[in-house]
């Protein structure tokens, strides 16, 4: 038995992956019906505000501005979330409209749209030896932006390519998630030691709310039907694309990075946050800017791309690591 848990900690399979399986699973068993639906519905509300009042409270300002200096490697960062990654997105959208259900279309854009991780980018770069301080800035900065700018590229975007998406979103982010966050830097002084005392309790806040926005977006999509129209091939074929996506911006931030003669600590911080995609912004954020649509379709290649990314960038860091090691 030691032997197998030893085994199982060396797999670069996040055990929270595990957990969003089985709320899918439940969803697909016990979908939620009636009254339920609605009880699930405005719960996803209270849980969305909660959960970014939380990260308000939890964003040191000080981390922030401490990193920033490294201009360079901020900016790249920041060009790969919000330029590089919609340009591959809009292409990936465009390349798949029509011979895919039009809810794993938006998806792919929408993925290309969000934030990037704080927590696994951070992790990453720790594991292969970069620079953690810029990281820690990088990926501050990204989620920090992304409240706002990820809003304001999914309606202009999506919009411009049709999709039926209504500007009133934005009202919905506003306040159901710029609202709480800034409450939430309020309130830091008074309650962020707290918070930080109690990482176990903020940790559960945080993936229960995860998993109640999975449970109720999916179970609305089994309700509605939705998931008839959706084949294994398609999404055997949106993994694919997934897979396409990841390894077209590493190769981007890997050669910008040694083609500006940055230092192996800095291109490590520079592949892991500007290639990230944070599923703990997005799938809060779907279920507010795409009210009334497919959402259970729509962060489904979200859900595939985070594993695949904590696979693949997994393994890269070991990859780095290894290499630091031996030099």
């Amino acid at each position: 038995m030691t032997r197998i848990r030893s085994l199982l900690g060396r797999l670069p399979i996040d055990p929270y992956m595990l957990l969003l399986i089985g709320t899918v699973v439940l969803a697909f068993v016990l979908p939620a019906h009636g009254v339920g639906q609605t009880i699930a519905e405005d719960s996803v509300l209270v849980a969305v505000g909660l959960l970014f009042f939380l990260y308000g409270a939890r964003l040191s300002p000080a981390a922030v501005w401490a990193g920033i200096t490294h201009w360079r490697l901020q900016s790249l960062v920041l060009a790969s979330t919000f330029v590089m990654f919609p340009i591959i997105g809009l292409a990936a959208y465009w390349g798949t409209r029509g011979w895919l259900p039009e809810g794993i279309a938006i998806g792919l854009l929408y993925l290309c749209l969000l934030p990037s991780t704080v927590q696994s980018s951070i992790a990453f770069t720790s594991i292969a030896r970069g620079n953690v301080p810029a990281a820690l800035c990088s990926a501050s900065v990204s989620n920090l932006l992304g409240v706002v700018v990820t809003p304001l590229l999914v309606a202009a975007l999506l919009q411009s390519a049709g999709s039926g998406f209504s500007l009133h979103a934005i009202e919905g982010i506003a306040l159901q998630i710029l609202l709480p966050f800034i409450a939430g830097q309020v309130a830091r002084p008074m309650i962020g030691t707290w918070l930080a005392a109690h990482q176990t309790l903020t940790s559960v806040i945080d993936r229960g709310s995860i998993l109640l926005v999975v449970y109720t977006a999916f179970s609305a999509g089994v309700v509605a039907g939705v998931w008839t129209s959706l084949s294994s091939v398609d999404l055997a074929i949106v993994a694919v694309i997934a897979i396409v996506i990841l390894a077209v911006i590493l190769g981007i931030t890997t050669g910008i990075s040694r083609w500006l003669s940055f230092s192996t600590e800095d291109e490590i911080a520079l592949v892991f946050c500007g290639s990230k995609k944070s599923m703990a912004s997005g799938l809060p954020m779907a279920t507010i800017l795409f009210a009334g649509h497919s959402v259970s379709l729509i962060v489904l290649p979200l859900m595939l791309f985070h594993q695949i990314q904590l696979f693949v960038c997994a393994i890269l860091a070991r990859r780095y690591a290894r290499r630091a090691i031996e030099d």
